[in-house]
Order: structure tokens, then C-alpha cells, then sequence
């Protein structure tokens, strides 16, 4: 059997050009990067702003285990299915982190005989824009340590500067830090860390910006901390908001890429979905409606991570509206969540293979619940919900009708089993005519809450509705933070909150729906420049680190030069 960067290299894929003219992209609308990637001018939206948008479709799914449940492949396998019966369509998704590339989790291009190509440049340098964010982001991080040296003419408190620096790979060692030792000349010493690229604010802000004038616009807000009488000190004040966009200007526009089977695909922005908002950028999914009738994008974890900040999030902020959502769920994540075996991150598959790929009806049953929950936080939102089964070869007919069942008992317009990992586009036929079903229906698409209640209320609505909380325990340093946000008028900000994508509670190892519980919120920061607050619950790295060995000690380079051991 191939591996999945085997099949990407044996696929023959057409020249960008030809992509590019099959959307009705004009010549001076595309930058090359090479013959297989390009950018998209923004100026496409100006010229196509009077056409009708196409349909807008979110892929999401139950609560994921470590292994992933194959929410990339079921996306990318859907718009290759779309194409197939005649429809006109475009994948959006985000670009992968080299932080679990090299990791435990491997790149993020799908699988199989549904990727986004070309894999090895998506999952490693692209086409520079993480790299730009990465730049603008220290370079605001080193103004701070030098105005601080500089006699400090902004009265910044070091002890509340909440800018830390930022790298795209995985480094615990980074995590807490002391800059400045040595001596006068090497700055002033005081506690910061690193995160990891993507789950920074410059990264959200690449994400949420509508276009080069609301980036400097958004950069200009950006907090990076507070001065001793505690008001903010943004990045506007330090003078650098106009060279951040200046070295964020090309990485503005998205990617335009394409699939195993040559349609067409963007690729742009990488947030994480469970310390930022898990979204493809506003422009990647604006640009793809007008140039195409149906988009499949792709939110991060599951229905109460990157589902819910799609909506809240991304539409509240750049007015786009969902017509259907995906939620893919699989067998043995399934009887997980039912309690037949757990999986930790970093643990071997072969440990609860068997009992992983073993027919146990009464742990998948149970583990439906989790399904019911994720189906009922999709039709919160007024849309309709699809459940994509995603089958593995030791799937039973059994356990696929059992799910199928349990589904639309819960209110699931449709469920249908997928196979386009082994069959591409051929194995998601069924699943692409239920979902252009799906956006014909009666659509009450809207938000969880509005813009003009409290933090408090928005937090707890999200911890009841969404995570099925209780109510909200918040540590004292998270009421410090709601009293200074509101006297600030920070809390007109939506909420995105960051939690475990492992549970629908803050504690990771809560699988299932948990109960009789109160969401824990230890902190709040605010992310003016993206527009959101995010609250803090239970405890979680922004810096993940490296296993005791990482993906990338199987990553090298053949006789030939070709690239092996990446996936």
C-alpha cells in the first residue's frame, strides 16, 4: 500500500495556470510561486463583488481523539465529490504548523487519494506566510525589550507585558524564559516566553482581516500590555503597526493550490483551533465564493472548538453565513468516547488497536452521545447538519448502520458512510449529493449571543449551551482581568474561548458529554487587534512540545532527492 506522500508525488498535477483559468481567475489576478502555487490578488473582489456568493460549507466533527479523525480528507474528499456530479467548487483550509508536522500529528493535507498537492510545500515553507507572521510578530516582541531599555518612554510595566515572542515549531525549553541577562547592553531582564506562530494574535489577525487597510487597521490595536496605572500600550504607540503590514502585505492573499484529483483548493492562515479561532482566513473563503457555487472549508477539532468560533468568530467579524455543516465521526473514536478504550497523545495506536478495531456495539452506542451532543451544537446555529461516517477497513456494516441510526435520531438531516481516502472524489459521491441537499433547506443561520451582553454572560452561554456546563467557576485573576477588559469596553469583543479539543469540557480526560460540572476560566487575555477576548480554561501549553520521538526523525531525503518519511 502507498503512503500518502507516495501517492502525492506519483500525482500528476496540472500547472496553476490551468486551475486558476478553470475558476475564471484572470492573468494579472495570479502571482506565481513555482508552477504548481499562486497567489490571488484581492483585487478578484472588487471585480467579482457584485456576483452572488456560492454555498458555504463548514467540515467539523465529534470530539477528536489524538489519532485525528480524518475531518482534512473527508473536506478535501468532498469537493472532489462535488466536482464529480457537475458541481463548481473550490476546498478552502488552513496551512499546517510545522509544530505537529514534526511532532505527533504529521502535516495537515489530507490522505490518501484525497490531498491537497502540493503536500511537502503546504506542509513545510509554502509560500512564506507563516514566516511572515513570524517576522512581524518578533519584531514588535524586540520593540517592546528596546523601548524598555530606552528609558522606558511609554512607562510599560515589564511585569504586564502580555507580548511574548513566537516560533513555529514545537520547543517546551521556550515556553517561560528570561530575556535581557547579560548586562545593560543586552536589554532589560524580565519573564516573557514563546508560542508557538500559530496560536499568536498576528496569526488570528492574518486570519480575520478583510483586507490590507483593515490589517494595519487591526495591527494599530493590537495590546501589548499596560503601562504602572494600567492602560494599554498597543502597538501603535510603539510605531510599529505600519511596518508589520508592510511585512505582512504579500501574506495577506491566499493560496491558491489544488487536490489529487486537480480541483481547485486555497490554502491560507493557520490558527489553532484550541488557543485561536481554528479557521482558514475571511479572505481565503470570500475569494472562493465569488469564484466558485459551492465551498467546503474546514473548522478545527470539533463542533465546540472550531465550529463554533467559524460562527461567532470568523462570520460575526467579516459577515459571511454558513448554508450547512459537515461533522465527521468514526467508528473507533466512537467506541472510545463509550469507554472500550483510552487514548493519550503520544501513546502507540498498537496499544488499543484491538480493541479500537473490534466490533463492540455497546461502547459505540454509547459513544453516540457524543455525536447527539456535536449534532445538536450544529442545529444551535440554525443550519443544517450532515454526518459524515468516515470508514476505516475494520469498520462493520453493524457499527456503520448503528451510527447511521443514532444520527438521525439525533436530528441529523443525513448520515452516510465515506471512503475517500482509498477512493477519492468515487468515495464521497453519496455524501456530496446529501450535503447540496442539505443547502437547499431552510436556513436560520445565526449567532450563540450578542455583541452587547456582558463577558460574563457570553462566556457562560458558551460554557451551557455549547460545552453543556453547569455554570462558570472563574479563578480570581480572571475576575481581575473581566473588571479591567469592561473598563476598557473590551467587552464588546466576541469570545474565543481556548480549552482541550480532546473534550467538550476543559479536562481532557472527560470523554463522552460530561456532566454535573462547572467550566474552570483561569484567565482572560484580549486580543483587541483580532477582535476577540479568549479565556483560558483548565491548563494547556501555547508552546506544545515534541515527544521522545517526534515525526520528524523519519523525515529525510532518498539517493534520487526526494523527500520520505513526511505525512
Amino acid at each position: 500500500m502507498l503512503s500518502d506522500l507516495e501517492i502525492a508525488q506519483r500525482t500528476k498535477m496540472k500547472p496553476i495556470v490551468e486551475i486558476a483559468e478553470e475558476l475564471g481567475l484572470k492573468e494579472d489576478e495570479i502571482e506565481l510561486y513555482g508552477k504548481y502555487m499562486a497567489k490571488i490578488s484581492l483585487e478578484v473582489l472588487e471585480r467579482l463583488k457584485e456576483k452572488p456568493s456560492g454555498k458555504f460549507i463548514t467540515v467539523t466533527a465529534i470530539t477528536p481523539t489524538p489519532l485525528g479523525e480524518g475531518k482534512t480528507v473527508v473536506a478535501c474528499g468532498l469537493g472532489q465529490a462535488l466536482a464529480k456530479i457537475g458541481k463548481s467548487v473550490c476546498n478552502a483550509f488552513r496551512e499546517p504548523s510545522k509544530g505537529p508536522t514534526f511532532g505527533i500529528k504529521g502535516g495537515a493535507c489530507g490522505g490518501g487519494y484525497s490531498q491537497f498537492l502540493p503536500m511537502e510545500n503546504i506542509n513545510l515553507h509554502f509560500t512564506g506566510d507563516i514566516h511572515a507572521v513570524d517576522t512581524a510578530h518578533n519584531l514588535l516582541a524586540a520593540r517592546i525589550d528596546e523601548s524598555l531599555l530606552h528609558h522606558n518612554p511609554l512607562n510599560i510595566d515589564p511585569h504586564n507585558v502580555t507580548w511574548r515572542y513566537c516560533v513555529d515549531l514545537n520547543s517546551r525549553a521556550l515556553r517561560s524564559i528570561v530575556v535581557g541577562l547579560g548586562g545593560r547592553a543586552n536589554g532589560y531582564p524580565r519573564e516573557t516566553g514563546y508560542d508557538i506562530t500559530v496560536a499568536t494574535e498576528t496569526m488570528a489577525i492574518l486570519a480575520l482581516t478583510t483586507g490590507l487597510h483593515d490589517l494595519r487597521k487591526r495591527l494599530g490595536r493590537v495590546v501589548i500590555g499596560y503601562t504602572y496605572d494600567s492602560k494599554p500600550v498597543t502597538a501603535e504607540d510603539l510605531q510599529m503597526a505600519g511596518v508589520m503590514t508592510v511585512l505582512m502585505k504579500d501574506a495577506i492573499k491566499p493560496n491558491l493550490v489544488q487536490t489529487t484529483e486537480n480541483t481547485p483548493a486555497i490554502c491560507h492562515a493557520g490558527p489553532f483551533a484550541n488557543v485561536a479561532h481554528g479557521n482558514n482566513s475571511a479572505l481565503a473563503d470570500m475569494v472562493a465564493l465569488k469564484i466558485a457555487d459551492y465551498v467546503v472549508t474546514e473548522s478545527g477539532f470539533g463542533a465546540d472548538c472550531g465550529f463554533e468560533k467559524i460562527v461567532d468568530v470568523t462570520c460575526r467579524q467579516s459577515g459571511l453565513k454558513l448554508d450547512a455543516a459537515v461533522i465527521v465521526a468514526s467508528i473507533r473514536a466512537l467506541k472510545m468516547h463509550g469507554g472500550a478504550f483510552m487514548l493519550r497523545p503520544g501513546q502507540k495506536y498498537e496499544t488499543i488497536k484491538k480493541f479500537a478495531e473490534t466490533e463492540n456495539m455497546p461502547a459505540l452506542e454509547k459513544g453516540c452521545q457524543n455525536l447527539a451532543k456535536i449534532i445538536q451544537i450544529v442545529k444551535t446555529f440554525g443550519i443544517p447538519a450532515v454526518v459524515a461516517i468516515n470508514r476505516f477497513t475494520s469498520d462493520t456494516s453493524a457499527e456503520i448502520d448503528l451510527v447511521r441510526k443514532k444520527a438521525l435520531e439525533a436530528g441529523a438531516d443525513d448520515a452516510v458512510p465515506v471512503n475517500v481516502w482509498a477512493k477519492g472524489g468515487d468515495g464521497g459521491i453519496e455524501l456530496a449529493e446529501a450535503v447540496v441537499a442539505a443547502c437547499e433547506k431552510p436556513n436560520n443561520f445565526h449567532f450563540l449571543y450578542p455583541d452587547d451582553i456582558s463577558i460574563e454572560e457570553k462566556i457562560e452561554t458558551i460554557a451551557t449551551k455549547i460545552y453543556g456546563a453547569e455554570g462558570v467557576d472563574y479563578a480570581p485573576l480572571a475576575n481581575q482581568r473581566i473588571k479591567l477588559y469592561t473598563n476598557l469596553g473590551y467587552d464588546k469583543l466576541c469570545i474565543n474561548m481556548a480549552k482541550t479539543h480532546l473534550s467538550l469540557s476543559h479536562n481532557p480526560e472527560w470523554k463522552g458529554v460530561p456532566k454535573n460540572y462547572n467550566l474552570a476560566v483561569r484567565d482572560i487575555r484580549a486580543s483587541v487587534g483580532a477582535g476577540f477576548l479568549y479565556p483560558l480554561c483548565g491548563v494547556f501549553p501555547t508552546m506544545p512540545g515534541l515527544p521522545s520521538r517526534p515525526a520528524a526523525v523519519d523525515v529525510d531525503i532518498d539517493e534520487a532527492g526526494n523527500t520520505v518519511g513526511l505525512f
